[in-house]
């Protein structure tokens, strides 16, 4: 047996998967056996994309998650509402005159 102990009061957990899913509990059951290193987690959870988390996540985020937001946040620049690019060359002079 490992001698768990309840830890109250937690609200919600997270598992970061690395397919960019997260495995969300609400109001777990936490127990933990110290000095296994050992944690247990129980109860419902639903398996939901990242960004359905967001921005409630943000500050449980790691360096990997990071690079997913980022992922993200390009694929959206790229869909619906994107920001034009502007492509730069030497008739910059020909567009300024025209405008004055």
């Amino acid at each position: 047996k490992l001698g768990a102990t309840n830890i109250p009061g937690i609200e919600e957990v997270n598992f970061f998967k690395e397919d960019g899913n997260v495995i969300h509990f609400e109001n777990p059951r936490v127990q933990a056996a110290i000095q296994a290193n050992t944690y247990i987690i129980s109860g419902p959870n639903e398996e939901k994309p990242l960004q359905d988390l967001l921005p409630s996540i943000v500050s449980q985020l790691g360096m990997d998650n990071i690079a997913q937001l980022q992922n993200f946040a390009a694929q959206a620049a790229g869909g619906e509402g994107a920001v034009p690019t502007v492509e730069e060359d030497d008739d910059d002079d020909d567009l300024t005159r025209r405008s004055l």
